[in-house]
Order: structure tokens, then C-alpha cells, then sequence
């Protein structure tokens, strides 16, 4: 339990408190209860949330016309395949727009949510607004199109993404081995 004021707990605790665009981190033993502040705020925070948040958008819609085809009992309920393959082109594109963002939220959301819980963010700040563009276009371009030139345009925002992800990994693994 967290408590910022009175003695600190008997054992070990650990507890989470938002505040204003602030989190804060209590861990510790009884007597060596440390209190860690986190600025939740800027463009590291908007692009992990956005990534999120667009992948939970591409999701939202894929089952809201699988719940359309099921009401207006055009596919039965119990059939839908996780890729979609047995249902319309575009609803195998939305699909694996879907699972490229689950895929890469990991790498890229697991390096920006580091370089916040590390003070950190000043290696991610400056590029994460471009990771989140390149992310939105690589879906964009794969929901709308397999023509050749779309797959470019998907391969080449991809391709930003890997180079802005190695770039933030090398910064930050060498700020942790000094």
C-alpha cells in the first residue's frame, strides 16, 4: 500500500499512483521505502498511447463488422477464422494490419514504456511522433491496397520503424552500461 505520509509499511510493498500526468512508484523494504517519480507526458507518452490506441481501433473495427455479419446472419458466429482468410479481402488485410501492430507493440511499445521508467525519454522523444506516423501509414497503406506499390509504402514504414527502434535500443543499452 502506498502511503506518503507516516512510517513506511512493516514488509515489503510495492504500489502505483497516478497524479496530474505523474506517476508515481513506491517500492521498498520497511525502513527503505523509496518513492520514484515518473513524468508521464510528451511525445514518448502520445506514441505509446496512440500505438495502443491504433491497434485497439484496428480491432474494435474488425469486430464490429464481424458482429454486423453475424447479426444480419450473413456468416455464422462460430465460424470466423482468426485470420479472417474465410471472409473478405478486406477483411484479411484489416486482420494482419491488426497482428503487425500486436507484433511490433512489444519492441517499439516495450522500448518507449523503458525510456520512461528510466528517465529516459530524451532518447525517445525526438523520433516517437515518427514511429507512430510510420505505424499508422504501414496499416493505412496494408488496409487499402496489396497493389505493388502499396506494399512498398508498408515495407518502407516498416522499415523507418526498425531503424528508430535499433536507434532508441543502442542509445539506451549504452546509457545502461555506463
Amino acid at each position: 500500500m502506498f502511503r506518503p505520509y507516516g512510517p513506511p509499511p512493516d514488509r515489503f510493498s510495492g504500489a502505483v499512483r497516478l497524479q496530474t500526468g505523474r506517476l508515481i512508484l513506491a517500492l521498498g523494504w520497511a525502513s527503505k521505502l523509496k518513492t520514484m517519480e515518473f513524468i508521464m507526458e510528451g511525445p514518448s507518452v502520445v506514441a505509446l498511447v496512440g500505438f495502443i490506441s491504433w491497434t485497439l481501433l484496428l480491432l474494435i473495427v474488425m469486430e464490429v463488422i464481424r458482429s454486423w455479419l453475424v447479426i444480419a446472419r450473413k456468416f455464422p458466429a462460430n465460424e470466423f477464422k482468426p485470420d479472417n482468410s474465410n471472409l473478405s479481402p478486406f477483411m484479411q488485410r484489416l486482420a494482419r494490419a491488426h497482428a503487425n501492430c500486436v507484433e511490433g507493440l512489444p519492441i517499439f511499445g516495450g522500448l518507449l514504456l523503458v525510456s520512461l521508467v528510466t528517465g529516459q525519454a530524451s532518447v525517445t522523444d525526438p523520433m516517437a511522433y515518427f514511429l507512430l506516423a510510420a505505424r499508422i501509414a504501414q496499416s493505412t497503406a496494408h488496409l487499402v491496397s496489396l497493389s505493388v506499390a502499396a506494399v512498398n509504402i508498408r515495407f518502407a514504414c516498416f522499415a523507418v520503424q526498425v531503424v528508430i527502434g535499433a536507434i532508441w535500443a543502442i542509445q539506451m543499452f549504452g546509457a545502461a552500461l555506463k
